[in-house]
């Protein structure tokens, strides 16, 4: 009799909570934490001021560079460019290649530098590429790092660490202390040879008038 009033309470018991856990239904998820929102950088400008920019180029610098360039080749037809482009792709590809780099050199990447260019008159670009608009204007990207206490542009050098660019160019067309110019003629062999790595980007695309979008 009593191994019967057991089972008959122990059923009870277990009825009694499956209730209770039909009741109380299913579990509510724990709501996700939002990302936390990107503020705009103090550098961003706004529409206006970008027109402003832009025409102020076109009335200051496009003139002199289409008349300077009417008269180094008068048989030539030249357009100014007015912007170089890469793609968002590319450009973060280029950003955690850097850092990845500087990562493992045990540095770590301060800015990157935006050099203005011009393009060779040439076919061709000391590192074979082709050169598809000669003579115009452009930029190329170099990212820098504290190096004895000073900004510097840099590579990666043969052993692995940050080395200043300086180290390897000249910082003018006519050199330090006397010095060659050594900008075209070393540094390409000076970054791409010996195990040594150079973060510098080019070759993005650029377009003349009226392919803007001002």
């Amino acid at each position: 009799m009593k191994n019967y009033k057991k089972a008959f309470l122990a059923l009870l018991g277990f009825t009694f909570l499956v209730l209770g856990a039909c009741q109380q239904g299913p579990k509510k998820e724990e709501p996700t934490k939002p990302e936390e929102e990107v503020l705009p950088p103090e550098g961003i400008i706004s529409l206006e001021e970008s027109k402003s920019l832009y025409d102020n180029y076109t009335r200051n610098r496009v003139d002199m560079i289409q008349q300077f360039e009417d008269e180094r080749e008068p048989e030539g037809k030249f357009i100014p460019a007015r912007f170089t482009s890469f793609t968002y792709a590319e450009m973060k590809q280029y950003m955690t290649y850097v850092e990845q780099e500087a990562e493992a050199a045990g540095v770590k990447v301060s800015s990157l530098r935006l050099y203005f260019a011009n393009y060779p008159n040439k076919p061709d670009f000391p590192d074979g590429k082709k050169v598809v608009h000669p003579r115009q204007n452009s930029i190329f990207i170099v990212p820098t790092t504290m190096i004895d206490g000073e900004e510097r542009g840099f590579y990666i050098g043969a052993d692995g660490k940050a080395k200043p660019i300086k180290g390897v160019v000249s910082s003018s067309e006519t050199g330090e202390k006397g010095e060659p110019n050594t900008s075209q003629a070393s540094f390409a062999p000076s970054l791409f040879q010996g195990g040594s790595t150079s973060l510098n980007l080019n070759h993005g695309g650029s377009g003349p008038p009226p392919y803007t979008d001002f």
